[in-house]
């Protein structure tokens, strides 16, 4: 089974999540911060990962250190659950539309963990989620996971669409990525032998 528990503890945050790479996109999430509760809803349901987040920050003062953190520790369950590899597809990619923005998202899980993001966001604020912070989610997510992930906004006008068309996006791009594909009968994608 392609799952993992993972808990982490700091001064800032005390975060328990799991995840199950071969689920139905069962989600229950908790992070105290409503919006970026919203975002891993839809990269659960989309990617269908099954995906338990639990997460008590310092939101006093503020979602920083709880976004961050909590993609540190997905990043991590994502790469525990994957194991050494062994028949993934490795690439993945999705382009998704969510009304007048369009996102680009591809995933190559490479084991160098980088974030490259283009995407311009026209307001800082959706409620009081400042919208950088979704950018420094994907980076901890990335590092974390070791994976290669390029997301690109290719347009748009409203944040909020933006943003969810990327969780929507690099959920795809991941899950196909994480597929087991019965053509390489349990071979490591790579020239390498490992990854």
């Amino acid at each position: 089974m392609r799952k993992a528990e993972l808990s982490r503890k700091t001064n800032e945050t005390d975060i328990r999540l799991i995840i199950d790479l071969d689920g139905q996109g069962l989600a229950d999430i908790n992070t105290g911060i409503a919006f970026f509760d919203h975002m891993l809803d839809a990269f659960s349901r989309h990617g269908l990962f099954d995906l338990t987040v639990n997460a008590v920050g310092d939101l006093a003062v503020d979602a920083h250190h709880t976004v961050e953190d909590v993609g540190i520790v997905l990043g991590d369950a994502v790469n525990q659950a994957l194991g050494d590899k062994r028949g993934i597809m490795r690439f993945g990619e999705a382009l998704i539309p969510m009304d007048e923005a369009l996102v680009l998202a591809a995933v190559d899980i490479s084991g160098r963990g980088q974030l490259h993001w283009q995407v311009e966001l026209p307001i800082e604020f959706i409620g009081n989620f400042d919208t950088t912070l979704f950018k420094e989610f994907l980076i901890a997510l990335a590092s974390n996971a070791g994976m290669t992930l390029h997301v690109r906004s290719l347009s748009g006008l409203n944040s909020h669409h933006i943003i969810e068309a990327a969780a929507k996006a690099v959920a795809r791009a991941l899950a196909m990525a994480v597929c087991i594909d019965l053509r390489r009968a349990g071979s490591i994608p790579s020239t390498k032998g490992s990854i």
